[in-house]
């Protein structure tokens, strides 16, 4: 069996060449059960996301999820990958499921970001700053080429600054004013509570919203569904996503008025952007097809 340490996995990769195999995968489709999502006592959660594609390759995907690692100076998230032959079950590889993790993700929101963002998008604007908020910038710009000013914010204001250098970006402090200047808002937290208003977006703007995989996490008020056309990764957001079941438990959106998942805009059976003006959600809780178009990608990059 193979071994992709964090860097040979990063480097296998790139983000221009996992958007266009994130879309072949949405085309394709393959076999995706729901994932298994278990607490660990009150410190944490762990996730089984398993995929596969009968007579080619089986991959699953273990997530532990520890939000209070941040005070012992531990990543937030830690992930191992394993890919297996789909018709043998022989284990082929294991990867860092951190690196794929993050950059399937970021890829995912460029995905939807094609479809749904303006195409002269100019400004980005990302909130958070870790891990996936690192790659955000990057990732949309493989389908934005346009994007020429980065903000960024985050709740500690030294972490903004940090990320904002890395990215040649600026920080910002006010959230509401960077919100409302925005062509994209990019979403990449652990918040609890609503950090986007949907009274800030302007006309035209794209709200891209990563955090919020369970229940009781929420990155947008409801206001921002209520003015959206909204989309989700797959339709296991509308059971997952706490941005969504809390918009839909206060009367600010119906399930109904959902307009597709990524795979309906990848094989061209729903309509993405209509209008210069319209304001387009793009709401992802991950899935484990991305996980294997990912790893797929790792595994047939030259040796």
């Amino acid at each position: 069996m193979r071994v992709f340490d964090a860097a040979a996995t990063r480097e296998r990769l790139p983000l221009p060449a996992l958007v266009d195999a994130l879309r072949a995968m949405f085309v394709a489709g393959c076999e995706v059960p729901l994932r298994h999502t278990h607490k660990i006592g009150d410190a944490g959660t762990v996730l089984l996301m398993p995929a596969w594609r009968p007579g080619a390759l089986l991959g699953i995907k273990t997530v532990a999820i520890f939000p209070g690692n941040g005070a012992r100076g531990l990543p937030g998230l830690h992930s191992v990958y394993t890919l297996f032959d789909a018709s043998t079950g022989v284990p082929l590889a294991q990867l860092d499921g951190n690196e794929i993790t993050t950059r399937r993700t970021v890829a995912a929101s460029a995905l939807a970001a094609s479809f749904l963002a303006r195409s002269d998008a100019q400004r980005l604007l990302i909130v958070g700053a870790g891990r996936v908020a690192g790659l955000t910038a990057p990732a949309m710009r493989a389908v934005r080429p346009g994007l020429a000013e980065v903000e960024v914010w985050n709740r500690s204001p030294a972490a903004a600054e940090t990320l904002a250098a890395q990215l040649g970006g600026r920080a910002v402090a006010d959230l509401e004013a960077a919100v409302r200047r925005a062509d994209i808002v990019s979403c990449a937290t652990l918040a609890t509570a609503p950090l986007v208003h949907g009274e800030w977006l302007r006309p035209g703007a794209h709200l891209d919203l990563v955090g919020s995989f369970t229940p009781a996490m929420r990155e947008a008020d409801g206001e921002a569904f209520r003015r959206a056309r909204v989309f989700v990764d797959t339709a296991e957001a509308l059971a997952k996503s706490g941005d969504i079941l809390q918009a839909v438990a206060e009367g600010a959106f119906d399930t109904a008025a959902l307009q597709g998942t990524l795979a309906d805009l990848c094989r061209g059976e729903r309509a993405g952007r209509r209008g210069a003006d319209e304001i387009t959600l793009f709401k992802s809780v991950g899935s484990a097809l991305e996980d294997l178009a990912a790893a797929e990608l790792v595994w047939a990059a030259p040796r």
